[in-house]
This record gives C-alpha cells, sequence and structure tokens, in this order.
C-alpha cells in the first residue's frame, strides 16, 4: 500500500472517531433534556426510552474503545494524533457518564410519579439542566472546531451551575423541612439535581480535555466551584 493510501485511510479513522463522538454528544444531550421532561411531567414512557438509549451510549463507547486500541496498534501515533485518539477515548467516557446520569433520573420517575413535583421545584430542576445542556452543547460545538481558547472559557464557567445546584438544594431542604411528606420525594429530587450538576462537570471535563488535544497542555489553574451544599450536608450517590 502506498504511503498515500496509509495516510488517507489513517485520516478516515480519525475522521471516524470524531463523527462517532458527536453522534454520542447528541445522544447525550437527547437523553439529559428527556429524562428531565419525564421527571417533571410524571412520564414514564419517556423515561424509559432513556432507559433503553443509555444501551446505545454503552455499545457506542466500547466501539470508540476498540476503534482508538486499532488505530494506536496500527498507526503508533505521537504528537498531535496521539492527543486526538486519547482525547476521544477520554470524551467518550464522559458522554457515557452523562447518559448514565440521565438514565439514573429517569429510574426515578416512577418512584415520584404519585406526588408529581411541585412547580417551583420543576422550574428550578428545569432550569438547572438548561444550564448544564447549554455547556454540553458548547463544548461539543468546541470539540468540532478545536479552540483551545472557547474551551478555557467554558471550563472557566463551572460555578455557574454550581451556584443554580446550591441554590436548588437548598430550597428541597426547606420543603422537606416544612412537611415530612416531601421528604421521599425530594430525596430523589436531591439524587437527580445533583445528577444534573455532575453532568456540568462532565462537560467541564470534556472541555479540558479539548484544551489539551488542542495544545498538548492542562489549563492552569483550579477550575472554579461555587458549589456549597457540603456546608449543610452532601448528597452523593
Amino acid at each position: 500500500m502506498s504511503p498515500s493510501h496509509i495516510y488517507t485511510a489513517y485520516d478516515e479513522e480519525l475522521k471516524y472517531l470524531m463523527r462517532r463522538i458527536t453522534e454520542m454528544g447528541g445522544l447525550a444531550e437527547q437523553m439529559v433534556g428527556d429524562s428531565v421532561r419525564a421527571l417533571v411531567n410524571s412520564d414514564a414512557a419517556l423515561a424509559q426510552k432513556v432507559i433503553s438509549d443509555d444501551v446505545v451510549m454503552d455499545a457506542a463507547e466500547r466501539e470508540i474503545g476498540d476503534k482508538a486500541i486499532i488505530t494506536i496498534a496500527r498507526r503508533q501515533p505521537v504528537a498531535a494524533d496521539l492527543r486526538e485518539i486519547i482525547g476521544a477515548l477520554r470524551i467518550a467516557n464522559d458522554l457515557e457518564r452523562v447518559g448514565d446520569l440521565g438514565k439514573s433520573n429517569a429510574k426515578r420517575v416512577m418512584a415520584i410519579q404519585a406526588t408529581g413535583v411541585p412547580r417551583k421545584l420543576a422550574r428550578g430542576l428545569e432550569h438547572l439542566s438548561e444550564l448544564a445542556l447549554i455547556q454540553l452543547k458548547e463544548v461539543l460545538d468546541v470539540y468540532t472546531t478545536r479552540s483551545a481558547e472557547k474551551a478555557k472559557s467554558i471550563r472557566d464557567r463551572d460555578e455557574e451551575i454550581d451556584a443554580m445546584y446550591t441554590s436548588l438544594f437548598r430550597e428541597l431542604l426547606t420543603y422537606m423541612m416544612e412537611d415530612p411528606r416531601n421528604i421521599t420525594s425530594c430525596t430523589h429530587l436531591l439524587f437527580c439535581a445533583k445528577n444534573i450538576e455532575r453532568i456540568g462537570d462532565h462537560a467541564t471535563n470534556i472541555a479540558e480535555t479539548i484544551y489539551y488535544m488542542a495544545t498538548g497542555a492542562q489549563p492552569e489553574g483550579e477550575r472554579p466551584k461555587d458549589d456549597l451544599t457540603s456546608s449543610v450536608g452532601a448528597v452523593t450517590e
């Protein structure tokens, strides 16, 4: 095989990874949006669709991983090309986790279906998810352009989602203290809110990966955080 054919085939392999990452990103956005709609509307059918879509996400991550390993073994890439492949692996892992978090929220729909979500809390969840989805969409757009400057800008805005999550966290605690009958449903919603906040963290991870792919370096300084829930008790899962 001539060198030109080898380089063409190699370029196609890299384009394949990029295309599959873009497809995973689109599905991740859809799963997050659908899971929140299912929550606020008590839509069990939509929740089940999100749960089913997670199988597709898992398969896509495995496919990208297999392709990346084969490409590294066959081409022995260095410098920017190696960063491209390693970056695809890291981003696929973050997107798969976003899908898992959407599925986790969808699985809670049945648990709170009887009581529903109070309108005020629903608006808070919707606003939080909008912030997370904007950040996820923007970072996926930057994956296409490879703009290190824009990737760093997205990374430095992580505190917006943290601040909104902290506000919603406190509001949920207030509902629980006002009426013990709210404790069960609000506990589920606390986990859902934390999952959405984590989606923002994964978008930030992707931004840092893109910066690394473009520059070969990690962004300087600590990523900004504005999650103050540890002062009133953390929610983990």
